[in-house]
């Protein structure tokens, strides 16, 4: 086993896929270009932390599990939801303990614990964090079809469906309303 140094900065390195991982499921709608998992996250992370002070929930913390929502890609890749039929889903509980196993206990037990948390969503913080993970994908969603993809519409009503509180509904229909092109004149 390695020491506690080198295997963090094994598992750093393994985080740093996350920046070359696109975001597979754009690629059917004509996306040439997808934005990477880590872009994703990171705009997740930033838009639970949003809601949850709004819903008065702990922001640190809803942005600290949607941090970690994805970071399971970096051994399975973007599975896109057409694959699903397919394949069985990976348990990221799973992933993230063979991902940590080398780590630290003190690492280890806080990254198993926030993918715990955020996968069963029994928090508010982890539905903030669930809510954000939709609500970016609406946003990019209406990004790219302001830049000319068309076919976004699937993902916009999937994103749509299940969020869980209600700052997460009202930001939704803001923003399929609101362009992107004009959000600065707000």
């Amino acid at each position: 086993m390695p020491d506690e140094p080198t295997a963090i900065a094994a598992f750093g390195y393994e985080l740093g896929l996350l920046k070359r991982i696109r975001r597979a499921g754009w690629w059917h709608v004509g996306v040439r270009d997808p934005e990477s998992v880590a872009e994703h996250s990171l705009r997740t992370a930033q838009i639970a932390a949003l809601l949850a002070a709004e819903e008065g929930a702990n922001p640190e913390r809803a942005a600290f599990l949607a941090l970690w929502h994805d970071t399971q890609e970096t051994r399975t890749g973007d599975i896109p939801h057409t694959a699903a039929k397919y394949l069985s889903k990976p348990e990221p509980r799973e992933i993230t303990a063979d991902q940590t196993a080398a780590l630290p206990d003190s690492s280890r037990g806080l990254i198993r614990a926030a993918v715990d948390e955020y996968e069963t969503r029994q928090t508010l913080e982890a539905r903030c964090a669930k809510d954000a993970d939709k609500l970016e994908m609406l946003l990019q969603a209406v990004e790219y079809r302001e830049t000319g993809v068309e076919r976004v519409a699937g993902w916009v009503d999937s994103a749509r469906k299940g969020l869980a509180t209600e700052t997460a509904r009202r930001v939704a229909e803001a923003a399929v309303t609101l362009s992107p092109l004009t959000w600065r004149d707000r």
